[in-house]
């Protein structure tokens, strides 16, 4: 039989009268009070009207301050701004670096060299360096570095922008350490130089100056452009150049950078500066020499870190000089009042900028020589 107070069918499950766990199961199930559709009006509220105890409550309605009900809302707010954050995050980061980048592991090729000497057509012409200059196609040429311009970089399909620089600017850095710095040209530096080269082609950089060959591999002046101190010397410091950069994928691991550039010395005797010796005549020594210089340089992701270049080919046609067959470690101008038989095809002209001449010797286009 119940007990006083208790329902006429005993005590039910899930009552005080049942387990801990069932009973809060019960009351606090928040679903369960959330469902549900009746809702017991307060003390004041009955007061006010007897005739219901409770009213019907509306699924919509908001739940009261402090409930327990988690802010569902905010929460898939929140969750929507990671995935927007984290999308466009993932879109710029691949926007700016290439997601594929092939492994490429591959050996420094030789460098395959052409030098060309030019023979003048006539007595080398001498005077001021200030006035050869001015009577020469170099007088409007920028000096030294200033004459190597990098051209705009872009990204390219396996290379970023900033990889692209960095190639353009280990190419002229290498320009100007081997065509431009006047310890290199006086023959009392090539460290400036080989620092930049890919590890692979030392010892054949080191070959050429250890013995020099004619061979296509092993000429000095593929590599710089070097004076024989004891012989010559710089009239002027000013190195005028003028030429182009230009770079492209040769495969997915690799970039090429195109160099083409003139570049325009003074010089004179060695031992011998402006306003010694004969007066007038000593300052009137000074001669020009001219070098082109045809590069491809080739780059891949290890070269682009270490800021070096593996050199491909270089073509080189240097003069006034003596057209001659002896290798020699320095290259070997003809100065002021010299003169040498020509050999090879006629009007070789190093200020131009078509395709280099081919041939073992050329001739100095009178053109090309002040007053010529």
């Amino acid at each position: 039989m119940a007990a006083r107070g208790d329902p006429p069918e005993g005590t039910p499950e899930g009552t005080p009268g049942g387990g801990d766990d069932e009973y809060r199961s019960v009351v606090f199930d928040e679903s369960f009070v959330r469902a549900a559709r009746l809702q017991e009006f307060s003390a004041k509220e009955r007061m006010g009207d007897h005739s219901h105890a409770v009213r019907r409550r509306d699924p919509a309605e908001k739940p009261a301050a402090g409930s327990l009900t988690p802010r569902r809302g905010s929460l898939q707010v929140l969750l929507l701004v990671l995935v927007i954050a984290v999308a466009f995050g993932t879109a710029v980061y691949v926007g700016v670096r290439p997601p594929y980048r092939p492994a490429v592991t591959r050996s420094a090729e030789p460098l395959r060299m052409t030098v060309i000497p030019l023979a003048p057509a006539g007595v080398v012409p001498g005077d001021d360096p200030e006035r050869l200059l001015r009577q020469s196609p170099a007088a409007k040429f920028p000096t030294g570095a200033s004459g190597i311009p990098l051209p705009l970089a872009r990204r390219t399909p396996h290379f970023t922008e900033n990889e692209v620089m960095t190639a353009l600017t280990t190419a002229k850095d290498y320009l100007v350490a081997s065509s431009v710095d006047p310890d290199v040209l006086t023959g009392a530096e090539r460290l400036p130089v080989r620092s930049l080269l890919d590890p692979q082609q030392l010892a054949q950089f080191d070959a050429s100056f250890a013995d020099p060959a004619d061979d296509g591999r092993h000429a000095p002046a593929g590599w710089l452009v070097r004076f024989d101190p004891e012989k010559v010397a710089l009239a002027d410091s000013a190195v005028h150049v003028r030429g182009t950069l230009r770079f492209a994928e040769s495969t997915p691991g690799t970039i090429d950078v195109m160099s083409d550039h003139t570049f325009v010395y003074a010089l004179r005797p060695a031992g011998r500066s402006a306003g010694e010796g004969e007066g007038e005549k000593a300052k009137r020594d000074a001669s020009l020499f001219t070098v082109r210089r045809t590069l491809h340089f080739r780059f891949d992701r290890d070269d682009l870190p270490g800021h070096r270049a593996e050199l491909l080919t270089s073509h080189v046609q240097a003069g006034p000089q003596a057209c001659s067959t002896e290798a020699s470690s320095t290259l070997t101008p003809l100065l002021a009042g010299a003169r040498a038989k020509p050999a090879g095809p006629a009007g070789t002209d190093p200020y131009a900028t078509g395709p280099p001449t081919a041939g073992l010797c050329g001739v100095l286009d009178s053109g090309a020589q002040p007053g010529g």
